[in-house]
């Protein structure tokens, strides 16, 4: 059995009785889901194995490792709360710093 597959219900059982993250889990699950997963089977957004492999690697030290329901709730959590971080001011394009108004000189002067 896949690694990935194994970590399910672990990673399942974490989140079902907290809907507050549920969104956030279904936004994790995407990210992390193979590339066409909608065309093999099971038909499920299941991670790529290298990835997983690498992320449990990482995070416990070897690749077959199965993440605590605790870990999996800080993990979104941590997520949730990076997403309500305040927006960026949006990064300047070509057109703007063409426009003398934009140019810090035409601040000062104003």
């Amino acid at each position: 059995m896949a690694a990935s597959r194994a970590a399910a219900p672990t990673v399942v059982l974490a989140v079902v009785f907290r809907p507050s993250l549920w969104l956030t889990a279904l936004g994790a699950a995407h990210r992390l889901a193979a590339p066409g997963w909608w065309k093999r089977r099971p038909f499920l957004p299941l991670p790529d194995e290298r990835l997983w492999a690498f992320r449990m690697v990482t995070a416990y030290g070897h690749a077959d490792a199965i993440p605590d329901g605790a870990d999996v709730v800080s993990y979104l959590e941590w997520c949730r709360s990076a997403g309500r971080s305040p927006p960026r001011a949006p990064a300047p394009t070509l057109h703007d710093a063409g426009n003398p108004e934009n140019r810090p000189s035409a601040a000062r002067q104003g």
